[in-house]
This record gives C-alpha cells, structure tokens and sequence, in this order.
C-alpha cells in the first residue's frame, strides 16, 4: 500500500492501456525534476542523474515490467525497450479515439455530467 502511496501518478499497466498518457505523466515529471534528457539519445548524463531517472521510472510501473526489465540498469534503454513494446498503441487508440470523436453527440447524453465525462475519456 505503501507504493501506492508513493507514486506520483497513475504506473504503467502490464497490458499498456494507459502508456499515451503515462509516456506524458512521465516527460512532464522528469522535467519538472531537470532529468528529461536522461530518456534523450546521447544525454550524458551523469551516473547519479541516471540512477534518480531509473529508479522513478522503475517506481512507476508494472511490477510484472519491473520483472522483465530487471538487468536494465540505464533509464534510456528502459525507455526505449517500453516505447518498443507499446508504440504500437498510438496506431491503435488515435483511430478509435477519432472515430469516437466524430460520434459524438451531446443530445446522446441524459446529462451534462455524462457528456463531459465521455468527452474527457475520448480527449484522454
């Protein structure tokens, strides 16, 4: 429970349904940390900045991802190795997303609230 507690966002799901949004939680919480460029190609970052980077990322997923990705030891490579494995989503969920988007139609809705909220849900 504990973890949870700790965790300044939502993890990223083993099945990656939530890996647009995570990807962003992520760039915007490393920035605000000054370790965005430790996920940027040739970054050189020092060993400690990229020990602070890892460790966030590794708080924020999966526990079966901490698994697969346990002998990953640099943030850069466990960025790349999930953007691999779930880039494919985008091609997937913005189609949907688009289609939902052109659907929509307030008088569909009993309530305002019912509206918004599917409207949030397609913009997330």
């Amino acid at each position: 429970m504990a973890n949870i507690e700790n965790q300044k966002f939502i993890a990223l799901d083993i099945s990656g349904k939530n890996y647009l949004s995570w990807v962003l939680d992520v760039k915007l919480h490393l920035s605000a940390k000054k370790l965005r460029y430790t996920i940027d190609e040739d970054n050189g970052a020092s060993n400690e900045k990229r020990v602070t980077a890892l460790i966030f990322l590794r708080h924020h997923i999966d526990d079966g991802l901490k698994y697969k990705y346990l002998t990953v030891e640099n943030p850069l490579e466990l960025w790349q190795n999930l953007n691999d494995m779930f880039a494919h989503l985008k091609a997937v969920v913005l189609p949907k997303a688009l289609n939902d988007w052109s659907q929509l139609r307030f008088q569909d809705f009993k309530t305002v609230s019912e509206y918004n909220s599917t409207l949030f849900k397609i913009v997330s």
